[in-house]
């Protein structure tokens, strides 16, 4: 069974103004457009993706943070966060993720780990996790520091891990949001500085930065028919016009396609000792795999037993159907029971109801 082809012309393959640049597809785990990607470079404020992940993935949203002076008087960008002002770690990562704030981005910090150095250790322990070698982190916010760096595709892959995440995913792509302190008080209106979220369809995100050593650094993140792509840039002067071209290529080359060609079909399959015959077979939703739109063809293979052993219950996986590109698995589907099969006794006969009465 083979799924039909669907191609399209890629789009010009960009220039892009960023010193280090790429585009990254998470599901292949694959770059599609590199320039630089492995270059060491500061990061700027795309450094609160990771700072974000960690305080995710080490505090709950609902967590009171008191504000300590040490976070208060921090410098660069700022919610103007009071000394002994209680905000939820939400709300902080909203600041931190929306309007840069490198107040937040300490508060979080010294709340999660006691101080911005132990959170810098929790940071590249996470970054070791991800396999990263470029990559070295001295603080939450971005601040310069030779010793804070990363590289385009080291970026890359921390956003992916942070996308996975879903409280990530809604707040880089909320585009404004109000918070307020604990008790209520000090409203702040936020803002978020990726301009993607209103001039890209399909951006859902990620990350803007900008320090006088690090030029302007963007981290976009879009989304289209289940496909996500990650674009990087690091010192570009002209980066929102990089992203527009860079994610134009990256789904021009590349596609989620839908697996549809098995949904609505059922199956018969006959039952062993069951109150029914046959059972039916059906797939419930249909697969989406990433591939090239210059894909020709994915083939789909069929595996079911000829027979199913009563009981059945409705929702069973009694086989699947194998998607496979060049010989490699790239998807499968189950096939599920549509309704219940119960177990018919087996009768006794002559000779056991023989025995059975003489062992009485």
């Amino acid at each position: 069974m083979l799924l039909p082809a669907f191609s399209v012309s890629a789009a010009e393959y960009p220039s892009v103004s960023g010193e280090c640049a790429c585009v990254y597809l998470p599901a292949l785990d694959h770059l599609i457009y590199d320039k630089n990607a492995n270059r060491r470079h500061p990061m700027a404020s795309t450094t609160k993706i990771m700072t974000a992940l960690v305080a995710l993935e080490n505090s709950r949203p609902e967590e009171a943070v008191t504000v300590s002076p040490e976070a208060a008087g921090i410098e660069g960008s700022s919610i103007y966060l009071q000394a002994g002002e209680v905000q939820t770690m939400e709300n902080l990562l909203y600041a931190l993720l929306l309007e840069s704030a490198n107040d937040a981005a300490a508060a979080i910090a010294i709340h999660v780990a006691g101080s911005i150095d132990e959170f810098a250790s929790l940071m590249n322990t996470r970054a070791q996790t991800l396999g990263l070698r470029d990559t070295h982190f001295t603080n939450p916010h971005g601040l310069a520091d030779p010793q804070h760096y990363t590289t385009a595709y080291d970026l890359a892959r921390i956003t992916a891990a942070a996308m996975e995440n879903e409280a990530f995913y809604r707040i880089v792509s909320t585009k404004n949001k109000i918070i307020c302190a604990a008790d209520g008080s000090k409203p702040r209106s936020l803002s978020n500085h990726n301009k993607l979220l209103r001039s890209y369809d399909d951006c859902v995100g990620v990350k803007t930065g900008f320090t006088k050593i690090s030029g302007r650094c963007l981290v976009s993140a879009a989304e289209r028919d289940g496909m996500l792509l990650i674009a990087v840039t690091l010192d570009a002067p002209d980066d929102w016009r990089d992203h527009t071209a860079m994610l134009d290529y990256g789904f021009s080359r590349y596609e989620g396609r839908i697996l549809n060609d098995c949904q609505g079909t059922t199956f018969s399959l006959p039952v062993i000792g069951g109150a029914l015959p046959t059972v039916s077979v059906s797939a419930r939703s249909s697969p989406t795999v990433v591939v090239e739109k210059d894909d020709k063809e994915i083939k789909a293979q069929l595996e079911m037993n000829r027979f199913a052993a009563a009981p059945i219950r409705r929702g069973d996986v009694l086989g699947v159907v194998r998607y496979t590109k060049d010989g490699e698995t790239i998807a499968t589907l189950p096939l599920l029971a549509e309704h219940a099969v119960e177990k018919v006794p087996v009768h006794e006969n002559l000779w056991d109801k023989i025995k059975s009465i003489w062992n009485r």
